[in-house]
């Protein structure tokens, strides 16, 4: 169809060129040879350019068989250059304290000490926690993560140092190495990511701080509008409230599930119940200059609850979050005073505690908030054979904290607060405290969880 177009578009400009006049049939037949000519090299053309046209496909065609074999035979490198330059940051942080009880006496009376660090910073000046994060994804199916902490003294410990799934099918996700538990909601978080200088009371109690496993995590998102996240971990168990079993098998596991969502376009929730489970053997602590111990097993249940809200979604002006959790552990086994002069008979305890908190950003890189924590001492049994006077540290007493702060974020790498705290955590003594604290982020740093 395209020849003939074409040869009628050639007769018909030939017939405008030359307009016809009366003619002897030498001139029609010299217009007749004029038009086969053309006629035969437009069609000499086209067949080049359909023969060009060939080739070419044939070409392209062969050059994508090739790099799909090759795909096949050889799996996809990482196309980022993180593949090769690990991400790094690093977290700086210092405070000022103004404290009015000597921090080096701090305890939680009424609950077992976990040998965490719990108390308050230095007085005056010093430097708080700095990590050093790195990561990169290893290959199309796993991740790498470390986070090296470097304490004020000078202590140097892994954080974290773990692989990640990428491609497990079913929404699984598979994490094996050194990671902070994923029960609860303020455990998972790093502390510059806190919305205060320190940790809730009650994490202090019964985690120590932060929990963190040596071990496996196994997490199922669920193919579902509403956020639904379930997993479970097994590790060795050494972190208090477990400690160091020295033998084969499992010390410790966790189960968690989390559900979210949306509601509307300015509202969005998150709520999770938890359970820790490990079995401590002579888990020390220290009365004074006497050092005791407890063995046995110890499970805490979390429940936890955040609402976040922003007009429209857009958190850049203003925003509010409130978020609370709620803690409840059940020890069961023997206590030992003076592992020097051992006295032992039973242990049972029944403990809870939680906190509550709201932090409202009131324009932009300006934020207030407020939380409140307490603690029941409950029920604590220790038998008849040990003399509760000679454990103080355990004497009924309900820990409490009420706590203000204020921060501001010259930038989204940066942030300055200010927070004052009453803390009435030791029995019949107040600490009214203030701090002053600074925390940087140099380098590439991921996003924050919800």
């Amino acid at each position: 169809m395209l020849r003939y177009t074409l040869s009628a578009c050639a007769f018909a400009a030939a017939l405008h060129a030359q307009p016809l006049r009366a003619a002897s049939n030498q001139d029609l037949d010299n217009i007749r040879t004029e038009i086969r000519n053309m006629r035969d090299a437009y069609e000499s053309r086209i067949t080049a350019l359909e023969k060009r046209l060939a080739e070419t496909e044939s070409k392209a065609q062969s050059v994508e068989t090739r790099a799909t074999e090759a795909q096949i035979l050889s799996p996809p490198t990482v196309a980022s250059a993180s593949g090769f330059n690990p991400a790094m940051s690093l977290i700086l942080s210092g405070t000022y304290a103004n404290l009015q009880r000597d921090p080096d006496t701090y305890q939680i009376t009424g609950f077992i000490p976990s040998g965490g660090e719990v108390g308050p910073p230095k007085r005056s000046f010093s430097l708080a926690e700095s990590e050093l994060v790195m990561s990169a994804n290893i290959d199309p199916y796993w991740r790498g993560d470390f986070t090296l902490a470097l304490d004020p003294d000078n202590a140097v410990a892994v954080e974290e140092a773990a692989i990640q799934s990428l491609a497990l099918p079913k929404g699984l996700t598979l994490k094996a190495g050194r990671f902070f538990s994923g029960i609860g909601y303020t455990n998972e978080q790093h502390a510059h990511a806190w919305d205060f200088v320190d940790a809730p009371l009650a994490q202090k109690a019964f985690l120590g701080k932060q929990y963190s496993h040596d071990g496996v995590q196994l997490k199922w998102l669920a193919p579902t509008e509403t956020f639904l996240e379930l997993g479970v971990e097994v590790g060795r168990g050494h972190r208090f409230p477990g400690s160091e079993r020295n033998q084969n098998g499992l010390g410790s596991y966790a189960a968690f599930a989390h559900a979210g969502g949306d509601v509307g376009a300015s509202h969005s929730w998150r709520g999770g119940l938890s359970f820790l489970h490990n079995r401590p053997q002579a888990r020390e602590f220290k009365e004074g200059e006497i050092t005791n111990s407890f063995s046995g097993r110890s499970g805490l249940w979390l429940a936890d609850f955040v609402w976040k809200w922003a007009p429209e979604g857009n958190a850049r002006q203003t925003n509010f979050k409130f978020q609370t959790e709620y803690y409840r552990r059940s020890e069961r086994g023997e206590l030992t005073y003076n592992t020097s002069a051992p006295v032992t008979d039973i242990y049972r305890s029944q403990q809870s505690g939680g906190y509550a908190q709201a932090v409202y950003q009131f324009q932009p890189r300006w934020r207030v908030g407020a939380r409140y924590d307490r603690l029941e001492h409950g029920s604590l049994n220790l038998g008849s054979a040990i003399n509760p006077a000679n454990l103080p540290v355990l004497a009924a007493h309900n820990p409490a904290r009420s706590t203000l702060m204020l921060d501001y974020s010259s930038s989204e790498f940066s942030r300055w607060r200010l927070q004052i705290a009453r803390d009435v955590s030791r029995l019949g003594q107040t600490d009214n405290q203030l701090m002053l604290q600074y925390v940087m982020s140099l380098g590439a740093h991921g996003a924050h969880k919800f």
